[in-house]
Order: structure tokens, then C-alpha cells, then sequence
């Protein structure tokens, strides 16, 4: 299906991506900050959820430091290579973790990314969030060295307000580099972006919004509201907060899932289909995938189209998360 999926530009990198990637946090083998989260998945199943992303049209994936330290970057490596992909076929990014750390930590670290990634190139590296001992010009500066050294091939930054992008923006521009993404949580539960001047400055600059978490951890599925069992499965954390927004998003849920039923869809993938369209082409998106079938689903959001009339509805109907 890869053939029949129109692409976008990553940024102003040059490079064309599908408007709907895959996040593999999930591959993060039961360790680091988020492993914890998640199961430990087999090699072989994370091997099927890669084919399924590619089947479906998928050509990038983003994993992270953070991921298990190596074991997500590495477990998408070997899913990619199983599925008889290699270098250039795809693109590939990964996120570098600021934590207690100095900009000087990017050019010392960038060979591990390298060496998990086990003979993909990283296409697009991030810096994971805003807390680092440098300063935002600094860590542009260190990843501009990268770019130069031809280590990667272009530069993003995570959960950066405004303010913080625009300054990235102008560090790199100095270097004759273009700022390709700002990986931020954005969905029809979560529109902080379009109201905090994210959203404006990404479209003014030519900066794309990578929107992680675009079903609000499962609840724009609708699943949780048709079996309220299925929260004991998930993560405390998570859990706390789709209690809380069960009855609030029913409404919500409601809408989506009879637009699902005009296009023979899931509410799923109404959801992310408004996501990758509202906005233009500023708005791709990354759900995550434990389960081959979620990986498809994903990928089929890609193949249909909202009308504008049912785009109308869901900005109103979730205004209240704006």
C-alpha cells in the first residue's frame, strides 16, 4: 500500500515521510523510564508489528534513548532488518535524553545511538525535552556539529514551548540548518498547541508538529468506554487518568464512532485521520503499537478522508480540550 499513501516533507529537510509514523516505545524491553509501562515484548512480535506499519503504507519510526536505553533503538533495527528493509528505506529517529546532562552529552552519546541502531542511518535526532544543564543554543550548536560531521541528518526538539522552538529555530538557522520537528502531545483531547503559539510558530517557521499520544492512551479508541474492565491493564499513572476522563470524552467518543460508521473505519482511526488533516500537512503523527493489529489499524488511517463537514464537528465537539 506504501505506493498509494501521499507523503509530506519532514520540515524543510527535503526528506518526505507518510503522515502517520510509529512511536516504538513499546519496544523498550521492560526497562528505563518507560519500560516499566509496558511488556516485554517478544522479538518476533515486534518483528510482525513492523511488517504490519510497512504493509500498511508506515515509512518512518521513532524511537529513543530513553526507550530502554538502547533496546527499542536496537529492537527496531532488527524488526526492520527482518522485514527486508535496509539503510535509506525508511527513516529513522531518535531522541537524545538531556537529563542531568550538558550539550557536550550529544556529541559523546551520538555513537551509541548509532550502534543500536545497527546500520541505520539517524535520520532525524531530537533533543527529548527542555531540561537539560545547556542552554537551547548550545545543544543546536552541538547538533549542528553532528549534521556537519554527516552523523545524522537532520535536528528536531521534543515538548518545547514556543518560545524555546523559536530560539532552536534561530540557533540552527545561523548554521544554514532548517529545525525539521517539535514532537509535542497533541490530539482531539489535547489542543494546548493550537492556543500556547506552538502550533502558530511551527507553521510560520516550516517546523513540523510531530503529535505523540494522538488517541489520549487509548480512550479516543473508545474501548475503555465500552469495557471499563480494560483499565486495570493499564499503567497506574495512566490509568488515574483515563478514569477521570472516561464520562468526559464519552461524547466525544460518541461522535467519532458514528463517523466511523460512514466510512467503515474505527473511531481510532477518525481520530488520527483529523489529526494529520486539520491542521494542513504542519500535523503528522506517531501512535504506538504493543499489538499487530493496532499497527495496522494506524496505518489504515491513512487511507481515507475526512470531509470538511465531519472535521467541523470534531473542532467543535472537543473545543473544551483546546
Amino acid at each position: 500500500m506504501e505506493g498509494n499513501v501521499e507523503k509530506r516533507s519532514l520540515g524543510r529537510t527535503g526528506m518526505q515521510i507518510t503522515p502517520i509514523g510509529l512511536g516504538v516505545m513499546q519496544f523498550s524491553g521492560g526497562s528505563g523510564i518507560f519500560g516499566m509501562m509496558f511488556s516485554n515484548l517478544s522479538q518476533e512480535t515486534m518483528d510482525a508489528i513492523i511488517q504490519a506499519a510497512l504493509d500498511g503504507g508506515i515509512n518512518w519510526f521513532d524511537t529513543a534513548e530513553m526507550y530502554g536505553f538502547g533496546r527499542s533503538e536496537r529492537a527496531l533495527s532488527l524488526a526492520l532488518k527482518a522485514s527486508g528493509k535496509a539503510d535509506g528505506d525508511v527513516i529513522v529517529g531518535t531522541k537524545w535524553l538531556p537529563f542531568f546532562r550538558t550539550a557536550a552529552s550529544i556529541r559523546r552519546t551520538i555513537h551509541d545511538r548509532i550502534r543500536f541502531l545497527e546500520g541505520f542511518s539517524v535520520d532525524l535526532y531530537m533533543v527529548h525535552q527542555p531540561w537539560s544543564f545547556s542552554s537551547v543554543e548550545a545543544e543546536m550548536e552541538a547538533m549542528a556539529d553532528l549534521v556537519e560531521a554527516g552523523l545524522i541528518r537532520s535536528v528536531g526538539v521534543s515538548n518545547f514551548s514556543a518560545q524555546r522552538m523559536r530560539r532552536a529555530h534561530a540557533a540552527l538557522a545561523r548554521r544554514n540548518m532548517p529545525l525539521a520537528v517539535n514532537q509535542v502531545q497533541y490530539s482531539l483531547m489535547h489542543r494546548e498547541i493550537e492556543t500556547n503559539g506552538v502550533l502558530q510558530a511551527a507553521k510560520e517557521l516550516g517546523i513540523t508538529i510531530v503529535a505523540y499520544s494522538p488517541l489520549a492512551r487509548g480512550l479516543l479508541s473508545g474501548k475503555f468506554h465500552k469495557d471499563e474492565n480494560l483499565l486495570s491493564q493499564r499503567p497506574r499513572g495512566w490509568r488515574m487518568f483515563l478514569q477521570r476522563n472516561l464520562e468526559r470524552s464519552r461524547p466525544l467518543v460518541e461522535v467519532l464512532e458514528m463517523i466511523a460508521a460512514s466510512h467503515n473505519v474505527t473511531a481510532a482511526q477518525v481520530a488520527l485521520n483529523w489529526l494529520i488533516h486539520f491542521q494542513g500537512e504542519t500535523v503528522v503523527a506517531i501512535p504506538g503499537a504493543s499489538k499487530v493489529k493496532q499497527a495496522a489499524e494506524s496505518a489504515g488511517a491513512m487511507h481515507f478522508q475526512l470531509t470538511e463537514a465531519e472535521m467541523a464537528l470534531l473542532d467543535e465537539r472537543s473545543c473544551e480540550f483546546c
